[in-house]
């Protein structure tokens, strides 16, 4: 059910995607999520669809790749389309029980769904081409400024780096176990949406027991190593932020921007 999931894996390879600074690249997908919010039109979702295979074509990451990673996320896009389908007044297309169904609740729903499908697939991208190390430092880097503050610029983003890394890991487990229980005998496929929830529970018992346990050997190994947060910590490779990394993120912006703007200025509705 899981194996699919690309957020949180890492494919290593030797593209000028995965080499530009890990900042920058937050940076980047930071705008991208802002400019998926901002475009008012399904139509326009088409460039940055575009613009998505691209970066794939870049990053050397096969496009049916990312696009399978959306597979474990079905029944949330599916929820959504729903929901946005049958709660959209206009006009009526079919009524059922309670339920009418109508044009621009067809539209709506599915400009949500491209909406989760786009933000799922690019943030996807950050974590496809940024190691979990350049990613802790990245985001370190970032909220440095907010230390004045008493911000805890490194835990935050050692906590987020160990969910990422963990996802995959995760994954693979939560995938082990439901074999284990088909093999006892268990159903995850058949019966209704409430008898499948409850067919989880053999799943996420064992999933969730051996979470805890992994994070306190985590915890353990680390204070085995005497680590003590980021206070004093040195790195043998120092983040330098080139000239690539700034044309790639004026590129970005002017794409974005491009595109939000041509929604503006035509007046694109859903």
């Amino acid at each position: 059910m899981f194996k699919d999931m690309t957020i949180g894996q890492y494919l290593p390879t030797d593209s000028i995607i995965h080499k530009l600074d890990p900042r920058i690249k937050i940076g980047i997908i930071g705008l991208f999520m802002v400019a998926v919010f901002l475009v008012n039109s399904i139509y326009l979702y088409i460039p940055i669809f575009l613009g998505l295979i691209l970066v794939m074509i870049a990053a050397k990451i096969s496009p049916s790749y990312v696009i399978k990673g959306i597979k474990p996320l079905r029944f949330i896009i599916i929820l959504t389309f729903l929901i946005n389908a049958l709660v959209t007044p206009g006009e009526v297309l079919a009524q059922f029980w309670i339920f009418t169904l109508t044009k621009e609740g067809l539209l709506r729903a599915s400009f949500m769904a491209i909406r989760l499908i786009l933000l799922v697939m690019g943030t996807s991208m950050l974590t496809l081409t940024t190691s979990p190390i350049e990613l802790t430092d990245g985001l370190e880097s970032l909220f440095n400024p907010l230390k004045r503050f008493g911000f805890p610029a490194h835990e935050l983003a050692m906590m987020m780096t160990i969910a990422l890394r963990f996802i995959p890991t995760l994954i693979e487990e939560s995938d082990k176990i439901m074999k284990a229980q088909m093999a006892r005998g268990a159903d995850f496929e058949s019966g209704n949406l409430i008898d499948r929830a409850k067919n989880l529970v053999p799943l996420l018992v064992p999933l969730f027991i051996n979470s805890l346990r992994r994070a306190d050997e985590l915890a353990t190994a680390m204070e085995a190593r005497c680590y003590r947060g980021g206070e004093g910590r040195t790195r043998l490779n120092e983040l330098k932020t080139t000239g690539k990394d700034y044309v790639a993120l004026v590129i970005v912006i002017l794409y974005l921007g491009a595109t939000i703007a041509v929604g503006r200025i035509y007046q694109f509705q859903i």
